[in-house]
């Protein structure tokens, strides 16, 4: 009885962030017209929190995150602007091309900690280089693509919405299902969890495709909300290097590490750029090294060890 009562007390505080997280990015153009900040705070938590499904659930480290992004983004490009979708079908579209590669990249699962990181980034590196040789009246070429015909921020920040309740409803499937478990016992020990009869290539390949699809679509929303397509910034690395510490700051294996984490570091790292702009980069790398030195384990990890009897409650 014990148990089961954890459990619903674990769901309901789960629910709770969900409730408030849906209610809160909801009302947002109903207060201002200034979009930009919740816009991009509800890109990162969802980057952070797909990035956990592979990281924090499987045991995965993907250096080469970025290139569903990437992908994602000139996808919607590509359709919308140069084969005339509209954008739902274009965005849709994004969708199943980041399933699409994660699919082709789904043998690199085979290899296991640092080697799979690598991997994973010469992969990136490797997508970005195959969209620069494609002909440049389908990509852009060095140009890129420039979207300003589909300009409508409103619809945009409510397309970033409806892929955060994708999100959530995903996230809330794979932790607290039975895949959930299963990606536990494999991340953390592959073959005793195989003995006891998980299926260890399709429980992981959930957690990977998942992993997949949405940076995806967020790279076609973002595309479509700056109106703005190019090599550079679609496979930069840094989105990468955010979606990781955000997720390890608020701590890999929870469902809130990730969007807390996000919600901090994002806001301090607007907070920082306002008033020290040539600094931002340097402050910013500050305050994450001394994060990590002092809660390793992130916000939310932390927690969890301080405070044990209430870890049973951490969804």
């Amino acid at each position: 009885m014990e148990n089961a009562r954890d459990s619903r007390v674990r769901v309901m505080v789960w629910a709770g962030v969900v409730a408030a997280l849906t209610l809160g990015f909801a009302i947002v153009p109903f207060l201002t017209d200034n979009l930009s900040f919740m816009f991009y705070m509800m890109l990162w938590i969802i980057m952070a929190s797909a990035f956990n499904f592979v990281a924090g659930l499987a045991g995965y480290m993907p250096f080469g995150y970025v290139a569903f992004y990437g992908v994602g983004a000139y996808a919607t490009g590509i359709l919308y602007k140069t084969l005339e979708f509209p954008i739902p079908l274009a965005l849709i579209g994004a969708g199943l091309t980041g399933a699409t590669v994660g699919l082709l990249l789904a043998p690199t699962l085979r290899l296991r900690g640092v080697y799979f990181g690598i991997v994973s980034l010469a992969l990136a590196m490797a997508a970005k280089l195959t969209i620069s040789l494609m002909p440049a009246d389908l990509t852009g070429g060095s140009l890129g693509l420039i979207l300003s015909s589909a300009n409508d921020p409103l619809a945009a920040y409510y397309a970033m919405f409806v892929v955060l309740l994708l999100l959530l409803a995903t996230a809330t499937w794979l932790s607290m299902s039975r895949t959930g478990t299963a990606l536990r016992a494999i991340r953390d020990d592959q073959e005793a969890a195989a003995v006891v009869g998980v299926n260890v290539v399709s429980t992981r390949m959930k957690a990977w495709i998942s992993a997949a699809v949405f940076p995806a679509l967020v790279g076609g929303v973002e595309a479509w909300y700056t109106n703005a397509i190019d090599l550079e910034s679609s496979f930069n690395l840094l989105i990468t290097a955010k979606s990781i510490v955000y997720a390890m700051a608020g701590g890999l294996g929870y469902l809130v590490g990730p969007i807390l984490g996000s919600g901090l570091l994002y806001g301090v790292d607007q907070l920082i750029w306002r008033q020290f702009p040539t600094l931002n980069l340097l402050l910013l790398g500050v305050i994450i090294v001394l994060l990590m030195l002092m809660l390793p384990r992130g916000i939310v990890g932390a927690f969890a060890q301080r405070f044990s009897k209430l870890r049973k409650y951490i969804p």
